[in-house]
């Protein structure tokens, strides 16, 4: 890597010095995991009760949204009959071990910002001003879109998903008894992919900035685009629900036409 000055005058860096910059990058990007990783696994009555298990739950925040819109539009089959899952365990150190690996997940997406921001430290100094300027963007608008992604995963994808798979049934013979380790698989899924999939423009924004992409080819191929989406929610969402499959498909062909939007002429 070649490293910059803001005069535009390289300074070279040796390959040990650039393998020292990168390891103090990944372990304050550890530390900064490991102290949010923390808080989470302190705060498990609600982290697991209110968060985790909130779309398992006829109370959660979209349930509700659906029987207020059934209400006002007189279409009583919005309105989702009122339940809570139960969840079993099966291993001895499955309670344990959950505990740890959803704080691990839930310290990732807390300290995203501080991810890109050790990131963004470490490639600042190989960029010239103009370079630089382009890339606090790239960095800040990736992290609001994870957030993004995130959101809608949770709030709307995962819990539709999850109200599926609960009440389908293949034989009346046949009782789902959710465990939680796959509850918890799914969830993680869901949500941690919706939030990497939301990445789609910044990745265009950058291929437009290096001229690769332009308005005229996305519009060109946004039927092939289409296609790539269906088949990306398809691999994303672990559902063969495709009432599921569209809600997270629409939110993704809405950022392909605001990626058109951004994207330079």
């Amino acid at each position: 890597m070649e490293e910059k000055k803001q005069t535009g005058d390289p300074k070279e860096m040796s390959f040990w010095d650039h393998l020292d910059d990168l390891r103090s990058t990944l372990f304050r990007i550890a530390i900064g995991i490991f102290v949010c990783m923390v808080l989470v696994f302190a705060n498990k009555t609600f982290v697991f009760d209110t968060v985790i298990f909130g779309p398992s739950d006829s109370n959660f925040i979209l349930y509700r949204a659906m029987c207020w819109l059934g209400d006002k539009l007189s279409l009583s089959g919005l309105c989702i009959e009122p339940f809570q899952a139960r969840f079993q365990n099966i291993d001895v150190t499955g309670q344990f071990f959950t505990h740890i690996s959803t704080s691990f997940w839930l310290g990732f997406v807390l300290s995203f910002p501080w991810i890109i921001y050790q990131l963004w430290l470490f490639v600042r100094p190989a960029l010239y001003d103009n370079e630089r300027s382009v890339a606090t963007k790239a960095f800040w608008f990736s992290s609001t879109l994870f957030y993004l992604g995130v959101f809608v995963g949770y709030v709307l994808v995962f819990p539709m998903a999850f109200k599926f798979m609960v009440i389908y049934v293949t034989s009346p013979r046949v009782e789902n008894i959710i465990t939680l380790a796959s509850y918890i698989e799914v969830l993680v899924i869901l949500v941690l992919g919706m939030g990497v999939v939301f990445q789609m423009p910044v990745l265009i924004l950058l291929l437009s900035r290096a001229g690769i992409v332009n308005k005229a080819f996305l519009r060109k191929y946004r039927r092939y685009a289409i296609v790539i989406i269906l088949i990306l929610v398809a691999i994303v969402t672990p559902t063969p629900d495709p009432f599921t499959m569209l809600i997270a498909s629409v939110p993704l062909l809405l950022l392909y036409e605001f990626s058109i939007y951004i994207c330079k002429k």
